[in-house]
């Protein structure tokens, strides 16, 4: 304890030194080896679809751009649940910083994760030292949103990250290996039932990628095993699944998913999970081994902004992602809340919206810079997506302002080809095809291996019965 308490001293006498110091380009250089080269500098804080195109819409400027990132890649998030149901390989889906800025001369990339800001000094304290800024972009993403319950979080898998999908990978595999050790029934059943949490495009997409596994690869794996056994529950809290889709699209997912044989309850919440069973608000109870919890993300931000530019866990911001109460402050994606008459929660936490502000801040700062007035944000609705497994999705687009609502098989199409496009990277995309028509043809996902540890929240061999009370 007293040495924790001298290194806490340490860690602020360091700190109020560099302050007295007003943070000199030397002691800067000498923690991040960024050297101060008289240019302003736009700091990015997170890589993910709006801080990368951000970073790229500043290309060729002359401003300094630092990119900062508690990864040294970009993950092209919404094919997580494919790595995660085994049927890409993690590295089809993500790209180095450092590969896709390569030609950027003015792009600094540093691994490291922001600690907190300082606007009164214009700097933010990273786990690797001070980074001086004269514009601050916060980009951060959102992360799992557990409600508050410490059980579930501590228990449940969720799907925002590539270690995500790896752990839940690595468990659906694992569970199929044990299952072929145990007799007892409810054992069995603990092991090959999942049950997914939340019902938009997440938590619909991994049970339709499971119902796939279900009917044409794990048959061919596990031999020994009877699938009919296997039951796949998607939990959703309201009346409908894709509740931000059309009534249609709504419809036709829920039909797609009940005739894929997986189990969908609706005006359900999950009050309970102990690792073994899943209590529902209406009492009813579900056993499984591996709860998935795609029902709803929250803002991620840096301590040091003010409690007041807060909404929820989202930074309130204007028209022109400005973070209320400050000039050179400026937040996108969703970790921004930009609220309107049209938007009072913000817009919605997709890859578009970042996407777009991302690409019209850095043409503003450009504006800002010339001393010209900058241009205020309207987001240009391309409509969503969603896929039901193999030949099935839904699709609400807006094409040149003419809305286009199809299902089934065009859909599917669409789908593919959007997100191959979207993929960062020519290696990925042919990557990506490829397995794609493999799969298509073969029913064969091909990469089910156990490459780290699985999520075992009650080891099997301990456990030879569990009464449900």
């Amino acid at each position: 304890m007293v040495l924790s308490l001298v290194s806490n001293c340490a860690r602020q006498f360091a700190i109020s030194l560099i302050h007295s110091l007003k943070y000199n380009s030397v002691v800067l250089l000498s923690q991040t080896k960024i050297a101060t080269t008289g240019k302003k500098r736009v700091v990015i804080i997170g890589g993910g679809f709006g801080g990368m195109e951000l970073a790229k819409s500043l290309a060729g400027t002359d401003l300094q751009v630092v990119l900062i990132d508690k990864h040294n890649f970009h993950t092209f998030q919404p094919l997580l649940y494919q790595v995660a149901t085994t049927n890409l390989e993690a590295p089809s889906i993500v790209a180095p910083y450092r590969k896709i800025f390569k030609q950027q001369s003015n792009l600094f990339f540093r691994m490291a994760e922001a600690k907190n800001i300082d606007t009164a000094n214009q700097t933010v304290e990273t786990s690797i030292g001070l980074i001086r800024y004269d514009y601050l972009v916060i980009a951060t993403g959102a992360t799992t949103n557990f409600y508050g319950n410490e059980e579930i979080a501590a228990r449940a898998i969720s799907i925002k990250s590539l270690e995500d999908a790896l752990l839940l990978r690595n468990t659906i595999v694992s569970n199929f290996e044990k299952a072929l050790q145990v007799e007892d029934e409810m054992q069995l059943n603990s092991l090959m039932d999942f049950v997914i949490v939340g019902g938009g495009p997440t938590g619909v997409e991994i049970a339709g990628a499971l119902s796939e596994l279900k009917r044409h690869v794990f048959p061919k794996d596990y031999k020994e095993l009877d699938f009919v056994k296997m039951d796949i529950h998607l939990i959703q809290s309201g009346g409908e699944i894709l509740k931000g889709m059309s009534a249609a699209a709504s419809r036709e997912s829920l039909k797609m998913l009940n005739d894929l044989g997986v189990r969908v309850w609706l005006n359900r919440r999950v009050v309970s999970y102990d690792g073994f069973a899943v209590k529902l608000s209406t009492g009813e109870q579900l056993v499984t081994r591996t709860l998935i919890w795609a029902a709803g993300v929250s803002g991620l931000p840096v301590e040091g902004l003010s409690p007041e530019c807060m909404q929820d866990s989202r930074i309130k911001v204007d028209e022109y992602n400005k973070v209320a109460g400050y000039d050179n402050v400026f937040a996108i994606g969703d970790i921004a809340a930009m609220v309107t008459e049209e938007t009072p929660h913000g817009y919605p936490m997709l890859a578009q919206p970042a996407i777009q502000q991302g690409k019209l801040l850095g043409r503003n700062i450009m504006r800002w810079e010339a001393g010209k007035a900058p241009k205020p944000f309207k987001y240009n609705d391309m409509g969503t997506m969603a896929t039901i497994g193999k030949n099935h999705a839904v699709a609400d687009l807006m094409v040149f302002k003419k809305q286009i609502r199809t299902q089934g098989f065009r859909a599917w199409l669409i789908w593919m080809f959007v997100h191959l496009m979207s993929l960062v990277g020519f290696r990925n995309r042919i990557v990506v095809l490829i397995n794609w028509v493999w799969k298509y043809f073969t029913n064969d996902a091909g990469f089910g291996t156990i490459i780290g540890k699985p999520k075992e929240n009650i080891p099997v061999e301990k456990v030879t019965e569990k009464v449900l009370v």
